[in-house]
């Protein structure tokens, strides 16, 4: 099965010390820990307005990219990378924070809607929707209005290890679809045997 062409790898969060490993910034940790295999550093890009680096997954030559925008203009940051290296929606994968999975969580999707993720709204306004997402599970306060506050603190140690575990996952996903496509990656992520979705609140 031939593997899917992503050139921009992108994950979410909002920069600086104050929002470092809190669940918001799950897609940050999974861009870190590419660049870490890879053995490549992100840089500030002002032109830009992000962190980017070019490394080699898999084979494949692509760009990471870190949005320092804040939240929920994440798609200014993504256009202009996109733009400028002529990068087609198709090709981009979001990694983001995801209420609706339970921690420890991973599941990718091609194109869709924002489901309520500011980021994702913002980057859909400025690419539209076929962008590819590696949603990574952070839970759900149970209330609607608990939501904002429980997204930029820290979970506590055991959700944070199931989080991390996740986000090693949605790594792995990555090499999976560049050699053998989305299909593949998203039978490996669903085999993991992790909780179910998370109910509703």
């Amino acid at each position: 099965m031939a593997g899917l062409p992503l050139t921009l790898i992108v994950g979410l969060g909002n920069p600086g010390p104050t929002y470092a490993r809190t669940r918001h910034n799950a897609g940050f940790e999974l861009v870190d820990e590419l660049a870490r295999r890879a053995g490549v550093s992100l840089r500030h890009q002002a032109r830009h307005q992000g962190e980017l680096a070019r490394a080699v997954i898999a084979g494949a030559e692509l760009w990471l990219l870190k949005p320092m925008t804040f939240m929920n203009l994440s798609g200014q940051s993504v256009r202009s990378v996109a733009a400028f290296y002529r990068i087609p929606p198709s090709s981009i994968l979001v990694a983001h924070d995801e209420l609706d999975f339970a921690p420890g969580v991973v599941r990718l999707k091609e194109g869709g809607g924002a489901g309520g993720h500011n980021g994702l709204r913002d980057l859909i306004e400025q690419l539209g929707d076929e962008f590819w997402r590696l949603r990574i599970g952070i839970g759900h306060p149970g209330d609607r209005d608990a939501v904002l506050d429980y997204v930029l603190h820290r979970p506590p140690a055991a959700e944070a290890e199931l989080i991390h575990e996740a986000v090693i996952a949605g790594a792995d996903a990555v090499s999976v679809m560049l050699t053998e496509g989305g299909q593949k990656a998203m039978n490996r992520l669903h085999a993991r045997g992790a909780e179910g979705p998370h109910p509703p609140a």
